[in-house]
């Protein structure tokens, strides 16, 4: 085996951690723009990083209008006024569609058009500007990876802009800054988080470096995540997600993510579907499609969210089979959607074919899954998750 390592930026962990943001900003950095969206602003916490950042000598301006899925649209809006604001840096602040908002502004002060343009792998020509991310949930992982996940109004197609100059230069991973953040948002990112290790920990190019920080974020979400879902106020169990949420986005990076990713991307750039909630409500039909390329791997998935014993012997294929029935059952836990038809958006079995011709389009989640998926086994998992 040979692969890479490598651990993009530099991170700040710890409660009150957010106080660093200003001293982050070099003597020469004097306008600053904070992406993020309406609820950050209105419950003060956008302000306070402003604050923090006046009395630092910067000054700033707030892009406030990040919606939970994202568009090219509100990127290209958040980027003109970082030009004529003539920002120097960006602070991303909020979920994972804000942090991918600022990390998108941050290499359009620097290239020309649209995010439109750059929506694929590598097609960034310059570097950005300087990027800090400040995440409040526990999920994403946008504050590791290379990726900002945009859907264009146009046509409903969501893609990511890939591309190793999006990497974070700083994060401030400030568990304090979660414990708003409510039971569904807490759950669904926290499941997001869950789905990057599991899928990387399973990918095709799953690396000895990949599987160490996927099996660190697995055994500690399965631990904490209900109890950062019921108990907000808990601030073990924040800080425990936080970090986790943070391992996990160092395994995807390193091993990438699989088809259950793919399969959720026509969820929400057809039908406005949040990221996270599209991943948990399919993943448990997804490790039953997989279950047979990599039974021995789900078992360990099992056992280190806490289904079975440490030393317990378990036939790798029934493990592999309870492992989707566990994810089933930590939906139920949680509260989250268990069906497409729950979902309420209008889903139907006539949108399925092109619901997998857009999932395949996403190709490089589908190349990493231990299993080839085509177009029937996706409108199979489909029909699956309907009811």
């Amino acid at each position: 085996m040979s692969f890479e390592m490598f651990v993009p930026g530099k991170a700040f962990f710890g409660i009150g951690s957010v106080s660093k943001v200003g001293d982050l900003m070099g003597d020469g950095m004097k306008k600053v723009i904070i992406v993020t969206d309406k609820n950050l602003a209105k419950h003060g916490t956008a302000k306070k990083v402003e604050q923090i950042l006046t009395a630092r000598g910067v000054d700033t301006v707030i892009f406030d209008s990040v919606e939970p899925e994202p568009s090219v649209e509100t990127t290209d809006e958040a980027a003109s006024l970082a030009k004529k604001f003539g920002a120097q840096a960006v602070v991303g602040l909020g979920g994972g569609s804000c942090l991918d908002v600022a990390k998108a502004v941050s290499v359009l002060l620097t290239n020309e058009g649209s995010a439109a343009n750059y929506q694929g792998l590598g097609l960034v020509t310059n570097p950005g500007v300087l990027k800090v991310m400040i995440p409040t949930t526990a999920g994403t992982g946008s504050e590791v990876t290379f990726t900002a996940v945009l859907i264009r109004r146009s046509d409903g197609f969501k893609g990511g802009i890939n591309d190793e100059k999006l990497f974070a230069d700083y994060a401030i991973l400030d568990p304090e800054l979660t414990v708003t953040a409510p039971p569904k948002v807490t759950a669904s990112s926290g499941m997001d988080a869950l789905i990057h290790a599991l899928e990387a920990y399973t990918s095709r190019y799953a690396t000895w470096f990949s599987d160490m920080f996927a099996e660190e974020a697995l055994r500690r979400i399965g631990k904490w995540i209900r109890v950062a879902t019921w108990n907000g106020r808990n601030l073990e169990a924040r800080s425990q997600m936080q970090y986790a949420a943070y391992m996990a986005g160092l395994a995807l990076v390193h091993a990438g993510v699989g088809a259950c990713h793919s399969l959720s991307y026509p969820l929400g750039g057809m039908f406005g579907v949040g990221h996270g909630v599209a991943n948990a409500l399919l993943i448990p039909h997804v490790v039953r499609a997989n279950a047979l390329c990599c039974p021995e791997r789900y078992t360990d998935v099992l056992r280190w969210l806490g289904y079975i014993d440490e030393e317990a012997k378990i036939n790798p294929r029934d493990g592999a089979l309870l492992c989707a029935e566990a994810l089933e059952e930590l939906l139920e836990d949680l509260e989250l959607p268990t069906s497409l038809e729950s979902l309420g958006v209008g889903i139907t079995e006539k949108h399925f074919p092109e619901m997998a011709e857009k999932a395949l389009a996403v190709s490089r989640p589908m190349e990493n899954n231990p299993r080839v998926f085509d177009k029937d086994l996706c409108i199979k998992i489909y029909e699956e998750a309907m009811k």
